[in-house]
């Protein structure tokens, strides 16, 4: 019996824990609801062996003083936990459908040509600090850190989160195993960001030999939020000023907007296309993909021309899952 949990399921929770660590995908900020959802359990079933659909349909529901998002955080462990107690026969319990989440009203920055080849000079340009460790392996970092992320369409937290051994240098294939969705999957580089790659890994191992993660602070680990947004920041200011509110994330929605952008064929090829795009920038549904399409209507308007009354099957109304 877990020590942790106090339902009948308690060592069924205990090895979905052990299993979503096991893979890399464990979220500690699960670890709370989880043990709530426990609790829940063992007053809505006492005794119980296998997780019900009333019990998992009450915790589900969404309460008078929740709004969709927290509704949605609140209840994913136990909505992952049914999968996956589902997939090894120990339940018939399945999810309810969640209420509509409504994504953020915020406009990613479109980026001209002009303020990209500026910001990446100002990469290249990093002058190190008395060449102090820690500015040096910046001045390595930098570079290739922001052109991954422009080249490939990763989450920050994806590239953050990347040890050595999810980047194939000699495939140039990364291995996602850490993502939003904690979906794993794989993305393929273009052969220059490969070399470029390569190229980082060789200097980052002269200044910090036998490294884990492929961007590793001087400190040893990986890098935090801050690191990135706050280089970010920065280096767009020398490079273009204060010119609006500009994040890293941006460089997610401009890849994923330059890319539809510029395909050129037939209905159906498209949508095969949208669905490689899809799937290598981590998303569990092609909707999702499109709501970076969906907020630049002329660009919308060109996808829905090329594939006629498909597109309205495939575009909802959809929250972003980033």
């Amino acid at each position: 019996m877990s020590d942790h949990y106090v339902s009948g399921l308690a060592e069924q929770l205990a090895a979905f824990v052990r299993h979503r660590r096991a893979a890399g995908s464990w979220n500690d900020s699960y670890a709370e609801n989880l043990r709530y959802f426990d609790r829940h359990c063992a007053l809505s079933d006492p005794g119980g062996l296998r997780l019900t659909q009333r019990t998992l349909d009450e915790w589900c529901k969404m309460r008078d003083t929740e709004a969709p998002g927290s509704c949605y955080m609140r209840t994913m462990p136990a909505r992952l936990f049914a999968d996956y107690a589902r997939g090894r026969g120990l339940t018939d319990a399945t999810p309810p459908k969640m209420a509509y989440v409504k994504g953020p009203d915020y406009v990613p920055h479109a980026f001209t040509n002009d303020e990209l080849a500026r910001f990446f000079s100002a990469c290249d340009s990093i002058v190190p600090y008395m060449n102090r460790p820690a500015s040096l392996v910046r001045k390595v970092t930098c570079p290739a850190f922001f052109r991954l992320l422009y080249s490939s369409g990763i989450r920050t937290t994806e590239a953050r989160l990347l040890k050595r051994e999810d980047v194939d240098l000699e495939h140039g294939v990364l291995d996602i195993r850490r993502s939003k969705g904690y979906d794993q999957h794989y993305v393929a580089l273009h052969q220059s960001m490969t070399e470029i790659l390569c190229d980082y890994d060789a200097a980052a191992e002269r200044l910090q030999p036998g490294r884990e993660w492929f961007f590793e602070s001087v400190r040893g680990g990986h890098y935090g939020r801050d690191w990135v947004a706050d280089n970010f920041r920065s280096l767009w200011r020398v490079a273009n000023g204060d010119v609006g509110p500009v994040v890293p994330y941006d460089l997610r929605h401009h890849y994923a907007v330059e890319n539809i952008s510029s395909w050129d064929c037939d209905a159906f090829e498209a949508t095969d296309r949208l669905h490689y795009l899809s799937k290598s920038m981590g998303h569990r549904w092609v909707s999702s993909t499109l709501y970076y399409y969906s907020i630049v209507p002329t660009l919308a308007d060109k996808l829905r021309e090329r594939t006629e009354e498909r597109f309205d099957s495939v575009v909802p109304e959809v929250w972003d899952e980033g």
